[in-house]
This record gives C-alpha cells, sequence and structure tokens, in this order.
C-alpha cells in the first residue's frame, strides 16, 4: 500500500489536526486488515500533508507491530545524505527493523520553487547515492565530491537492526533502473503503461543476472491508482476524476491528457513520461484483484503499491476495507504482493 497525499490547499490548524488523526486512525486500520506495509510519499509546498514522511513512519511506528513503514522515495536533492542515514538508522530502530528505505529524485515543478535546476538536482542526486549506498553498507564513511566532501565520518546511530534493509529507488527510465540493479536497490514504477513497464524491468532483470545479483519479482514493484467500489460504474467514474487531478499536478493542465513531464533519471533532459490509462485501475473488488494479479504476471512485479485515494473521506475508508478484506486475498492466493 501506498500512502497518499493527505490534502491539497490551504487549510486551517484545526483541519490540518484533524487530518494527520484520520490519516494515522486509517494507517492503524491496514495493519488490522492485513496490508503488509505502507510507503509515505514526499511532496511539497501546498501540494500535500507529507512534506516530511519520516516523521509520519516515526508516529506511526509505535503504533504498529507488523507493517513494514517507507518512503517510496524521500527526495534526495531536498537533503544532505549525511543527514538522510541518520535519520534512516534511527526509524529502523523506531520501527523495530520494520524500515523500507527509498530513493527518489523529484519532480521539476517542486524542485524549481527553490531554485534548484534539472542539471544540479541530478548532479546531487547521483553524488548523494553515492554517499547513501557507502553509508548504508558501513557506519564510518569517507567521500570526495563535487557537493560534498567528508572524511571518515561516523554516522550515529551507526548501526541498523537489519544487516541489510530494503532499498528501493523510483524509476521511470531503463537507464535508471539499470543503475538501480548496480547499486543493488530494488525499484518501484508507476505511470507507464504494462508493456513500457516490462521494458523497464528487462533491463533491471538483464543487468541484475549480468552482476550475478537477485533479480526475480521481490525486487521489482509497481504502483498503481485504485478505485474501488461494489458499483463499478462509480469506480470507473472515480478513476476518470483521480486521472484528471493527477494530471493537475503532474502535468500542470487536466485538460491534456497525454502531455509529458520531465523527470530527473529520465536518461536525457526533455525526455518524459506519459500518464497511461493503466495506471488507473477500478472496479468491484473481484474486478480490480483481477487487474492487478494480470499487470503484476505480464510484467513481473512481486509488489504491488495501491494508491487508494487523495484525501481521507468516507469513500477512502470503504475502499480501504473492501481492498483489503476482499482484494488481498486474491492476491495472496495468487502469489501477488
Amino acid at each position: 500500500m501506498q500512502a497518499p497525499n493527505l490534502g491539497d490547499g490551504e487549510a486551517l490548524p484545526s483541519t490540518v489536526a484533524a487530518v494527520f488523526d484520520e490519516g494515522h486512525a486509517f494507517w492503524l486500520e491496514a495493519e488490522k486488515l492485513g496490508f503488509e506495509g505502507i510507503f509515505f510519499s514526499e511532496h511539497h509546498f501546498g501540494l500535500s500533508y507529507s512534506p516530511s514522511p519520516n516523521l509520519l513512519i516515526a508516529a506511526i511506528s509505535r503504533h504498529t507491530t507488523r507493517l513494514r513503514l517507507g518512503t517510496m522515495g524521500m527526495v534526495v536533492p531536498f537533503y544532505e545524505p549525511w543527514r538522510i542515514v541518520e535519520e534512516l538508522t534511527m526509524l529502523d530502530h523506531l520501527t523495530n527493523g520494520r524500515l523500507e528505505i527509498g530513493f527518489a529524485a523529484g519532480v521539476p515543478q517542486e524542485l524549481a520553487r527553490i531554485g534548484l535546476g534539472m542539471e544540479e538536482a541530478r548532479e546531487r542526486f547521483n553524488e548523494a547515492l553515492e554517499i547513501l549506498d557507502a553509508a548504508l553498507a558501513r557506519p564510518v564513511i569517507s567521500h570526495s565530491g563535487k557537493y560534498w566532501k567528508l572524511e571518515n565520518l561516523s554516522l550515529m546511530p551507526n548501526a541498523f537492526l537489519q544487516p541489510s534493509p530494503p532499498k528501493w529507488t523510483t524509476v521511470v527510465s531503463t537507464g535508471s533502473a539499470e543503475k538501480s540493479a548496480q547499486r543493488r536497490s530494488k525499484i518501484c514504477t508507476g505511470f507507464e503503461s504494462v508493456s513500457r513497464i516490462s521494458e523497464i524491468f528487462d533491463v533491471y532483470r538483464a543487468e541484475a543476472t549480468r552482476l550475478g545479483i537477485p533479480a526475480g519479482p521481490d525486487q521489482l514493484a509497481i504502483r498503481r491508482n485504485i478505485s474501488i467500489s461494489r458499483d463499478a460504474a462509480q469506480a470507473r467514474e472515480e478513476s476518470q476524476a483521480a486521472k484528471a487531478a493527477t494530471l493537475k499536478v503532474v502535468a500542470g493542465d487536466p485538460r491534456v491528457a497525454a502531455r509529458s513531464s520531465s523527470l530527473l533519471d529520465a536518461p536525457r533532459a526533455g525526455a518524459g513520461f506519459s500518464l497511461h490509462d493503466d495506471d488507473y485501475i477500478a472496479g468491484t473488488p473481484a474486478q480490480v484483484a483481477e487487474q492487478v494479479i494480470d499487470q503484476c504476471r505480464k510484467c513481473g512485479a512481486g509488489h504491488f503499491l495501491a494508491m487508494l485515494g487523495r484525501s481521507i473521506t468516507a469513500r477512502r475508508r470503504e475502499t480501504l476495507a473492501l481492498f483489503g478484506e476482499e482484494v488481498i486475498p486474491q492476491l495472496r492466493r495468487a502469489e501477488i504482493g
């Protein structure tokens, strides 16, 4: 399960508090319903109530016992990499070893708000990953690069409970998939068609096989928007509304159904992705389960991240229950997720 944006726009302090209270109750219910984990998203500048998802992980970790918890992913160019590692080691202890580590390059619209251009952000992302990978492997690191120079830096707390916490990277290009395999990172992707995701995964699998490291379904995840209802027509209508809302945020114009937006992990400046209909799964619980299983089998993904709505509402709580009680059992029987 992937936690959605909690809300949009300006709000009164009392409203913000209510959003967090309702979200907390929602995530606790997810554990009761059998969800395996929650990945929180990170967005900034009025687009969501989740600018610091690690705080949400810390809050929910003390009230859950089984859920895997992580961020998909931390927007690396916004941080000092040594600070990321220190927060992650703290969270690994706070979650009692249930942490999943996810890194992302971010979206240009948000990076531009603080004057961070594409070229510099990409450079910072790539250099920071070198530091992060080194720090996740050993407690004392040295690094000399364009943006950071570190010598025998000891990071505290300097011990993970897990021998090697699961590491994820969000990708939308074959080049980033190949690089992720070289970094021994699992990958997650969305937005694209199943056929395009299969191409991305094929590159990852080929590089992982060449390196002699695991290349199976456990290394691969897809993220999809889910609209589910007893009434299939209602679910389809909600799915179209969700797509329009995503286009408004990502592409900047909800009227342009296939407009692209440059992403930092794209192979060259100006490359982008298309928002495909495959990213939106809608229908009754049985129909949703069938579509999820079909997509995972076609591309070889062993993990599925379900986006169940953009705000906490009664309908979204109903969606959570339907997915947990009726879809998840079918996915487990099909050995998906």
